[in-house]
């Protein structure tokens, strides 16, 4: 048995393939279905960082929410920030606590995971000043919450 997220893109899942694949190292293109040479993608099977996706591409009255995401954990802010930059170029959009919308619509969470370090301190009063700072930041930004985690101590 296996399991694949399957997206559904409108029309625009050849933009999507390229985005992510300049996006994530080990990006491998399995298949992409055409009714032709030169015709856009009807369908793709693909893998990034290890986790299998499927895709159509097809309009239709089909739209991604924010009900279901990508959440990445990346291992530090320079990496956090490469996502997040190239997933809201281009007509992506920002939204609270390391979420965001990428141009195709897909919502990702992209969390540097000292984030989870800081929220899990020993520390009551670090671990709340590092959720109040998370909690007013779009894009994570590790430095603000270090810093508001070490001036509850």
């Amino acid at each position: 048995m296996t399991i694949t997220t399957c997206l559904w893109f409108q029309n625009d899942l050849d933009a999507a393939l390229a985005r992510y694949e300049s996006l994530f190292d080990d990006f491998e293109l399995h298949s992409r279905v055409s009714m032709g040479d030169d015709q856009p993608a009807m369908l793709a099977d693909w893998r990034m960082h290890g986790t299998e996706f499927r895709a159509i591409s097809q309009t239709s009255e089909f739209r991604f929410n924010e009900s279901i995401s990508l959440s990445v954990t990346c291992e530090d802010q320079a990496e956090a920030d490469k996502l997040w930059y190239g997933l809201i170029a281009d007509g992506g959009e920002e939204s609270q606590c390391g979420w965001l919308k990428d141009a195709f619509g897909v919502s990702w969470q992209i969390v540097p995971k000292r984030l989870y370090e800081l929220l899990s301190d020993p520390n009551p009063a670090r671990a709340m000043a590092a959720q109040q700072t998370m909690l007013g930041q779009q894009r994570i930004i590790v430095a603000d919450l270090e810093a508001a985690a070490d001036a509850a101590s």
